[in-house]
């Protein structure tokens, strides 16, 4: 498992390529003073001028006729002189309509169409960013946790920023963010924000720290909650919003694309985070993003911004973010018993088991976790499940490795029958498990 820093929404700590807490202590940055946080005015609105006309100048150069004595033949007049005849020249002056200048000019103009055209479809990409924005900025809640530790035998008291969306569970509103972001405060030393200004405290205070995912209750009715989505329907190269509070500038916004998902072998610094299964992006999500949404552009939350690798304690293009399919389940599994309770398989796997291994022993699977032990009397025992077998199908989708296992595991409801597909000695076995709590 990869080593990153803690997700904390504390001071980033700088690691060499490592994971940071997307919360925000702006005590710990070096352009602040003393307790004086900056102050920013509205956002200022860009504007674009619109294209200057270009216009033609018509000029008109006067073609002179050329008159010259042209010898011929000689007649004679009436005196018997000789009588010399005047001829203009036969070419046609020049059109000004067809000047050099001009074809240069109209194709420009044909150029700037077309460009107007090509432009249009990224202003309409641009005018959906605004409408999801102003659509869900109301459901966005900036977060203040004032915490206090002890190191090295010294109390240190601080504020930390971070985000939070509301969510509506069971017919109540609560604030869905990282447990991260509040830990170690009371529910006086928090003040959430929203949108218009309006502080308050919240009511109520759940936790996981298995999935770093926390809730808590608001008695503010007239918020308006959240449309989440469904994060098994996001796909890689999808555009996604990010909206939080970055280095404490609340209900910021940015946007990119889905890099990545299934990224589970993330080391959380001093907090193990043991069910995972994040998404990865490139919006640019920085510390105080923290507990944020991640939205699709039909404005439904797709995830919940937890982390950043980074080596220089902002964003490089690398966040991630717990899918909002497991938050809330979490978040409904706190709500509803006060606690998550974990699926229990009863397995130990072998944790340095690959692909690699699998095409070694001849297999062509995509992957598989592999059993190191089983527990007498456990759900995988009763299942028959032996040391040496590899797992590869749970609940009828692939298993890609052992921690994709455990989180599968985890968060599958407790007393389901559960179909899993085995191949042991070369062969494929099909058995049913039902799993306990592992609480």
């Amino acid at each position: 498992m990869r080593t990153y820093a803690r997700t904390a929404a504390m001071a980033c700590v700088t690691f060499a390529l490592g994971l940071q807490g997307v919360g925000f202590n702006p005590a710990a940055q070096a352009q602040v003073v003393g307790d004086a946080v900056p102050r920013f005015s509205s956002d200022a609105t860009t504007g674009i001028s619109p294209r200057s006309e270009v216009g033609i100048r018509s000029r008109t150069d006067v073609n002179r006729t050329d008159i010259r004595r042209i010898a011929t033949p000689s007649r004679v007049g009436d005196g018997g002189q000789s009588i010399s005849v005047r001829k203009p020249s036969l070419g046609p002056p020049s059109d000004p309509i067809r000047s050099p200048a001009f074809d240069q000019a109209s194709k420009r103009d044909q150029l700037f169409a077309a460009l107007a055209d090509e432009v249009s479809m990224f202003d309409r990409l641009g005018n959906l960013v605004r409408r999801v924005s102003h659509l869900v900025k109301p459901s966005v809640i900036h977060i203040e946790a004032h915490k206090t530790e002890t190191k090295d035998g010294q109390r240190e008291s601080f504020d930390e920023a971070g985000s939070g969306i509301v969510v509506s569970s069971g017919g109540q509103n609560w604030v869905l963010t990282n447990r991260h972001v509040i830990l170690g405060s009371k529910i006086n030393e928090i003040v959430l924000r929203t949108n218009d200004g309006r502080d308050f405290h919240p009511v109520r205070i759940l936790d996981d720290p298995n999935t770093d995912v926390a809730v808590m209750q608001i008695d503010v009715g007239d918020l308006p909650p959240a449309r989440v989505g469904d994060s098994s329907q996001t796909e890689i190269g999808d555009f996604v919003i990010a909206i939080g509070s970055p280095f404490g500038l609340s209900h910021s916004v940015t946007f990119g694309i889905l890099s990545a998902k299934g990224r589970r072998d993330l080391s959380l610094g001093e907090q193990r985070i043991d069910l995972q299964d994040f998404f990865q992006t490139d919006a640019a999500i920085n510390p105080g993003n923290s507990g944020g949404p991640l939205l699709n552009l039909k404005g439904e939350v797709v995830a919940l911004n937890t982390a950043i690798a980074s080596s220089s304690g902002g964003s490089e293009g690398i966040g991630f973010a717990i899918p909002i399919n497991m938050a809330m389940q979490v978040a409904n599994e706190l709500i509803q018993h006060g606690q998550l309770r974990r699926g229990y398989l009863g397995v130990t796997l072998d944790p340095d088991f690959t692909v690699n291994d699998l095409v070694s022993a001849g297999y062509e699977l995509p992957g598989g976790a592999l059993v190191k032990s089983v527990q007498n009397g456990s759900p995988a025992a009763v299942a028959h499940l032996q040391r040496g077998d590899i797992i590869v199908e749970f609940g009828g989708k692939s298993v890609d490795n052992d921690d994709h296992l455990v989180a599968r595991v985890g968060l599958t409801p407790i007393g389901s029958t559960v179909p899993m597909i085995i191949y042991r000695d070369g062969k494929r076995y099909r058995t049913d498990v039902v799993l306990k709590d592992l609480n």
